[in-house]
């Protein structure tokens, strides 16, 4: 049996959260979440929003929806206007089974419903599609793309700084963890930037397949051969590298429209100690600031030289050393 905590902000406060009793709030149900809120209305906004997220970006990662799970996710939400936004959740793989969900999540309404909740339900839905642990660099990357530009935008700026100043991961390293590091956010940092990297050439589809290849034989080097065409993982970090010293440039139009993810295949058969039943569609939450996929974002954009929209645009993008550079030595590899 194996418990995994994945935090989102701040990781060991919310953690303790969890884990304690805290103040009464307001209650409300949906399929699959139950929300402990401060207010009804906003326990009914996270529940609503929780539900949306679950659906929408189920397709958006694995092509189909997920079943209904067999026990709701407790949600218990600390709301304020200038509370700092971050969430954990916690569950447990058992011979190929995950449950025992706990999501704790803070922040101001907005940032909870941009960034922290759909960063804790793609947990969920990882937690459910994989059944067991993920390098933590692909969870809480890939994770990271969904949350609002602004705090893509953060953690960009963050990387930045981390590979100017020596603490840049090298990626053996980073493909090779299971837990968090002590200096926790450069993995935030990296992790984010890569699973970017990766989505853009070949969608959200690809990289769970990428994932799951990587994770059955623990030969990340073949997956990437398989998946993207490169040889191996120091290539691949030379070549992210490269692009980030670049300023992140989206890939050619052609080369997005090319990008085919895998057929979802047998995901209802895999989808085990789970109720059958169906969950309905919730009400859209596309009201919500900043809900939109970076992908369609990408491929929307690419070809029409509006930068605007995009993450971590070329034009707000510092510079790196050049590889040939004497300065090159502050990039830790």
């Amino acid at each position: 049996m194996v418990r995994r905590v994945c935090g989102h902000g701040w990781l060991a406060a919310l953690v303790a959260l969890a884990a304690a009793t805290g103040a009464e709030g307001a209650g409300y149900r949906t399929a699959n979440f139950i929300v402990d809120a401060p207010t009804p209305d906003q326990a009914r906004r996270i529940g609503d929003a929780a539900e949306q997220y679950r659906h929408d970006l189920a397709i958006e990662w694995l092509g189909a929806p997920l079943p209904r799970w067999s026990r709701p996710c407790p949600i218990r939400a600390q709301v304020a206007p200038n509370l700092g936004a971050g969430g954990a959740t916690s569950f447990v793989f058992d011979a190929g089974e995950v449950f025992g969900w706990t999501m704790t999540i803070q922040g101001s309404e907005q940032r909870i419903l941009d960034s922290v909740l759909p960063h804790e339900i793609t947990h969920t839905i990882f937690a459910t599609h994989f059944r067991r642990p993920l390098p933590r660099w692909a969870d809480e990357g890939a994770c990271t793309t969904v949350e609002h530009p602004v705090e893509r935008a953060r953690q960009h700026r963050l990387l930045i700084e981390f590979l100017t100043t020596q603490r840049g991961i090298a990626f053996p390293q980073m493909f090779a963890m299971r837990e968090y590091p002590a200096d926790v956010l450069p993995l935030y940092a990296q992790g984010y930037s890569l699973a970017r990297f990766l989505i853009e050439r070949g969608g959200r589809r690809r990289f769970v397949a990428f994932v799951g290849d990587g994770l059955a034989g623990e030969d990340w080097s073949g997956a990437l051969g398989r998946h993207y065409g490169l040889p191996d993982v120091p290539r691949l970090q030379g070549l992210w590298l490269d692009w980030v010293r670049q300023g992140c440039p989206a890939p050619p139009t052609a080369s997005i429209a090319a990008a085919t993810p895998p057929v979802a295949g047998d995901w209802a058969a895999r989808a085990r100690g789970q109720s059958p039943d169906p969950t309905p569609a919730p009400a859209a939450v596309a009201a919500l600031p900043g809900r939109r996929s970076i992908y369609a974002l990408q491929a929307r954009h690419a070809g029409s030289g509006d930068p605007s929209e995009l993450p971590a645009a070329v034009g707000q993008t510092p510079a790196l050393p050049s590889a040939a550079g004497p300065a090159s030595a502050n990039v830790r590899w």
